[in-house]
C-alpha cells in the first residue's frame, strides 16, 4: 500500500522537518542582524578591550552597517591617554587623510555641475604649475647613475590630483633625498610656518616633480592642491565649501576643520609617547582657525565622528545619495569607486596592503583575493594616519568605520577590525 507507506513517513518525520525549520527561523530571526551573527559581532568588544590592555591605543569606536542599518556601534576603553574618561561614542577624531574623499566628492560635484573638468590643466586654475620640471635619473658614459631635471611631459591634469599621479609627493615618501630635503626646507605642508595658499604653490612649484605626470601613483600633497583648486571654482574657502556643501546637507553635524568650544571634551587623544603625535598635531592643529595665516589643508584637516562618517561612507554606498540628499549621480560615484590607475606603476599596498588599486580618492580592490583581509572586488577603502578608517563593501552593503588615536599602530587596528567585520558576516 504505497500510499499508506508515504502518509506514514510523512507522519514520522514532520516533526523533525518542522522542528529543524523552526530551529532555523529562531537562529535568524534571534541570532543575526542584518546578516552578521549577533555572537560573532560580540568578539568585537573582548578584542578591542585586549588592544587596550596591550597599549596599542588608549580607546576606539566601532560601527558596522549593513543595508543602511547600523548593527553594531561600541566605545571601547578611553578618550584620554591617561585613562580617566571612558571613551563617548560622539568623541571626535582627527580624521586625517580621510579628508581625501570628502574633497574628492566636492570636486567631483562641481565637475557634475560642469565647473571642474577632471580634464582641465592645473596650469589654467594656478599658472605657477605650466612650467614644471622632473627630476630623473640618468646614466653617464661610465654607467654611473646621476639625477637630473627634464621638462614634463604633459601638464598635471586635475584628474592627477584626484588619483594621485601628479608628480607631487609627501615630504617622509619622497623617492629622492634631494626632494625629501627641498619638500623640508620648503615646510611645503606649513608645519613650521604658516604657508598662505599663495605661498605653498610658490614653493611647492619650485620643487620639481618625482615622476613624469600620469605615470605613476605617488602619494602626495595633491589633495592639498585639489582644496585649492576647489577655493579658485567655488569663491569660498575649503572649509566653509565642505560645510555648506557636504556637511550640513548630509547632517555631519560634528565634521569641522576646527574643534569647536562643545567638541574639546570629546576630542580623542594618542598617547603622549606616540612618535606620530606632535608631527600630526602640527600638521592638523585641531584649534586653530582654520582661515587664519595658513592654507586649508585639504588632505588631512577634518575633524569627525564615527557617527558622521557613516553617514558620508552611506551615502557613497546608495549611490550618491543618503535620506533624500542626493550629494551625487549613481553614475559618478560608480566611477569615483572605479580602479583609476590601470597601467600604471606605484600602488597603494603600503597604505591599506596589496590587491588595490586607486579611484578618485580612494583604494578600490581588485579582486577577491590576493589582500591581508577578506573583502569584495570593488569595495573602498582608506585610513587616516591618526589611526581611523573606513571601508565600503557595495557587494556586502557594508558599511564599517574604526576610529582610534594610535597614529603608530594604525595598520594593526584597520586590518584588525576588517578581520572582525567580515568574520562576523553569515550571510
Amino acid at each position: 500500500m504505497p500510499g499508506v507507506s508515504r502518509l506514514f513517513a510523512t507522519i514520522l518525520l514532520l516533526p523533525l522537518a518542522l522542528a529543524l525549520t523552526g530551529s532555523r527561523a529562531d537562529a535568524q530571526d534571534a541570532g543575526t542582524s542584518q546578516g552578521f551573527a549577533d555572537t560573532r559581532l560580540a568578539h568585537i568588544a573582548p578584542v578591542m578591550k585586549a588592544e587596550v590592555e596591550r597599549g596599542t591605543m588608549p580607546g576606539a569606536l566601532t560601527l558596522i552597517a549593513r543595508h543602511g542599518k547600523i548593527v553594531h556601534f561600541e566605545a571601547h576603553g578611553y578618550l584620554d591617554p591617561a585613562k580617566t574618561k571612558p571613551m563617548p561614542r560622539d568623541a571626535v577624531f582627527g580624521a586625517f587623510s580621510m579628508t581625501k574623499p570628502l574633497v574628492a566628492v566636492a570636486a567631483l560635484s562641481l565637475v557634475e555641475q560642469g565647473r571642474l573638468s577632471l580634464r582641465d590643466p592645473l596650469a589654467q586654475y594656478f599658472p605657477e604649475f605650466k612650467e614644471m620640471k622632473v627630476l630623473t635619473e640618468v646614466q653617464d658614459q661610465q654607467g654611473r647613475t646621476n639625477r637630473t631635471t627634464v621638462p614634463a611631459a604633459r601638464p598635471i591634469l586635475i584628474l592627477d590630483l584626484f588619483r594621485h599621479t601628479s608628480g607631487l609627493t609627501y615630504t617622509v615618501s619622497a623617492p629622492y633625498p634631494e626632494l625629501r630635503t627641498a619638500y623640508d626646507k620648503s615646510d611645503i605642508e606649513s608645519l613650521d610656518s604658516d604657508l598662505s595658499n599663495e605661498e605653498f604653490v610658490k614653493r611647492l612649484t619650485a620643487i620639481p616633480l618625482a615622476y613624469q605626470p600620469g605615470t605613476r601613483w605617488e602619494y602626495s600633497v595633491g589633495f592639498d592642491v585639489l582644496g585649492l583648486v576647489i577655493e579658485k571654482v567655488t569663491g569660498k574657502r575649503l572649509d566653509l565649501y565642505l560645510t555648506d556643501a557636504l556637511f550640513k546637507p548630509l547632517g555631519m553635524k560634528d565634521t569641522t576643520f576646527q574643534l569647536r568650544p562643545d567638541q574639546t571634551g570629546r576630542y580623542a587623544e594618542s598617547f603622549d609617547t606616540d612618535p606620530l603625535k606632535m608631527v600630526l598635531r602640527q600638521l592638523s592643529r585641531p584649534t586653530e582657525e582654520p582661515g587664519g595665516k595658513r592654507y586649508v589643508h585639504g588632505g588631512v584637516g577634518v575633524l569627525t565622528t564615527a557617527e558622521d562618517y557613516f553617514r558620508f561612507a552611506q551615502m557613497l554606498l546608495n549611490g550618491g545619495e543618503l535620506d533624500g540628499t542626493r550629494i551625487l549621480s549613481r553614475k559618478s560615484v560608480a566611477f569615483m569607486l572605479a580602479n583609476q590607475i590601470q597601467g600604471l606603476a606605484g600602488s597603494p599596498d603600503s597604505t591599506v596592503g596589496p590587491g588595490y588599486g586607486f579611484g578618485l580618492g580612494m583604494a578600490v580592490r581588485l579582486a577577491e583575493g590576493g589582500g591581508y583581509t577578506p573583502g569584495s572586488p570593488g569595495d573602498a577603502n582608506w585610513p587616516g594616519a591618526g589611526g581611523t578608517s573606513f571601508t565600503i563593501d557595495r557587494q556586502e552593503g557594508i558599511v564599517g568605520v574604526i576610529m582610534t588615536a594610535s597614529p603608530a599602530n594604525r595598520q594593526r587596528t584597520r586590518m584588525l577590525f576588517k578581520d572582525l567585520v567580515y568574520g562576523a558576516l553569515t550571510q
